[in-house]
């Protein structure tokens, strides 16, 4: 089982006086007493530490306890497809208002990625009402006229809970991925923030701040996120954790290679701060998920008693060729601790053959729903669904596909 579970150190280790103690004691002559105090206190020192660095760890019978709860091995299929071969849809976020259960998602249709919304009354029929986040505006200088790719955010993060969004300030929110390039994930892609006072399980267009909140080319940027930066999921966390309530999660990749090819692309994910939602403050100088091959990214997090799941999914990792769902967790939002078992989704059906990726689990009425991007060989793409318990099989398909390429 150890084998199975490896540990990211935190990107900000505590000073003495952090951990509560003062300048630690001179060493002081033979035959003075600080001679006989000084060594058992650097082994008590020591020994704190070590104890420390224990209890951020999670135990691997947690870790197997938290698999067995979390894993939906009966494949429901796709819930809903592009009604076209051009559109791509990906990056499932669901979450629940009043008796209905609604998912904002993205369609790619060969200009960018714009944010749409889905309703559901038992998370397995859905209906498409409208987008979101678009491309109403005339506006093609601003920074994020061609990529608007949001997920909800603040949402309740109680596993099994009633998974409604909060409000702060009198406004729903909502991250999203911009770029003014046009093309799939195209161009300096930064991060930006929308929000509404509208109820958010209606259709109206977003407002969004005027400016990014974090680019590739700000002053603090680090050195695994100075190229692009990815999808992005804001926590509210009212016992201020690491300082601040409001964390955001995202998967960004950087010019680390050295000029090798091997890790040129690899993403990873990291953390920023904030008091307000608007001000974003990076977090440590490391990712706090990190493979160091392919692509680790699209955290979510829920809570399970005292301990923090952070959903993500992997690619590409060492020789592996598809994608696929994966899991870490976490008492302090900062160290976690990766899951080197079994995935939680991988391609397996004629519908997501290729990738099975970018995950949202939620469980309702006991049963665990894991919805998911699903792409197959001939790059089609939809949201599909796997369940705890066997709940049938989805009649939908997608379209017919393109016809082969010519050479």
């Amino acid at each position: 089982m150890m084998n199975t579970l490896s540990i990211v150190t935190s990107p900000q280790p505590l000073s003495f006086q952090e951990k509560g103690f003062k300048s630690p004691p001179p060493l002081k002559g033979e035959g003075d007493l600080g001679g006989e105090v000084a060594p058992i206190f650097y082994f008590l020192l020591f020994f704190f530490f070590l104890q420390d660095a224990t209890a951020q760890t999670v135990s691997p019978e947690r870790m197997q306890q938290v698999y067995e709860e979390i894993k939906t091995p009966h494949k429901y299929g796709l819930i809903i497809t592009p009604s076209t071969n051009e559109k791509k849809l990906d990056c499932p976020t669901v979450f629940r208002k009043g008796k209905g259960w609604y998912m904002t998602y993205l369609i790619y249709d060969g200009r960018g990625y714009e944010t749409w919304l889905a309703k559901s009354n038992d998370l397995l029929n859905w209906t498409t009402l409208g987008r979101l986040l678009s491309f109403t505006d005339t506006d093609t200088t601003h920074w994020d006229s061609n990529q608007r790719a949001g997920y909800v955010a603040l949402q309740n993060t109680k596993w099994g809970g009633n998974y409604k969004l909060q409000k702060y300030d009198g406004r729903y929110w909502m991250p999203y991925l911009g770029s003014n390039t046009r093309g799939y994930e195209e161009g300096k892609l930064s991060l930006g923030m929308a929000f509404t006072t509208n109820p958010p399980h209606q259709v109206a267009e977003w407002q969004r701040l005027p400016k990014p909140t974090l680019t590739p080319d700000d002053p603090d940027v680090r050195w695994w996120e100075n190229k692009k930066l990815y999808k992005s999921t804001v926590i509210w966390d009212k016992k201020k954790t690491t300082g601040y309530p409001f964390i955001l999660y995202y998967n960004a990749n950087g010019d680390t290679s050295n000029n090798n090819p091997k890790y040129r692309l690899i993403e990873r994910i990291g953390m920023a701060v904030s008091n307000d939602m608007k001000t974003w403050k990076r977090f440590g100088q490391d990712p706090v998920i990190d493979h160091q091959s392919g692509i680790s990214g699209d955290a979510v997090l829920q809570k399970m008693g005292d301990l923090w799941v952070m959903f993500y999914f992997g690619a590409f990792w060492n020789d592996r060729k598809d994608a696929y769902n994966r899991f870490a967790c976490s008492y302090d939002l900062v160290n976690w601790t990766k899951w080197h078992g079994a995935d939680l989704i991988a391609p397996s059906e004629p519908y997501d053959s290729m990738y099975a990726h970018k995950s949202y689990v939620i469980k309702h009425k006991g049963i665990v729903y894991h919805f998911y991007c699903a792409v197959n060989k001939h790059d089609q793409r939809g949201i599909a669904v796997a369940t705890s318990k066997d709940v049938g099989k989805s009649t939908l398909n997608f379209v017919a596909p393109p016809p082969p390429k010519k050479k």
